[in-house]
């Protein structure tokens, strides 16, 4: 099963920017293609909530690259929310994550 996290914002026209951004250089780092997909946007009260699903490729890649060494959590699943949260923060992102599937 791919991950699959909900990220939210209230400005999401320049957040798709920098999370897409984000997303293709870390695909360029772990070297691989169609690493993720971004679904659309439900919008709610002034927020956007979308989806990121990470490939298995991507998934494979970023856990035996040692990126995630430093990454804080209880378990695989929560140091993987907290590693890609800090990655989009270090990007210039102000997203919130939450992970709703694996």
């Amino acid at each position: 099963m791919k991950p699959l996290f909900q990220l939210s914002t209230r400005k999401y026209d320049e957040e798709i920017m920098i999370v897409k951004n984000a997303m293709i250089e870390l695909e360029n780092k772990c070297k691989v293609k169609n690493g993720f997909t971004i679904k659309e946007p439900s919008m709610m009260a002034g927020w956007a909530f979308f989806d990121l699903e990470l490939s298995t490729e991507m998934l494979s890649a970023i856990e035996t690259s040692g990126m995630m060494i430093n990454a804080q959590g209880f378990g695989f699943t929560e140091q993987l929310k907290n590693f890609i949260g800090h990655y989009l923060e270090t990007k210039g992102s102000n997203v919130r994550i939450k992970k709703i599937d694996y």
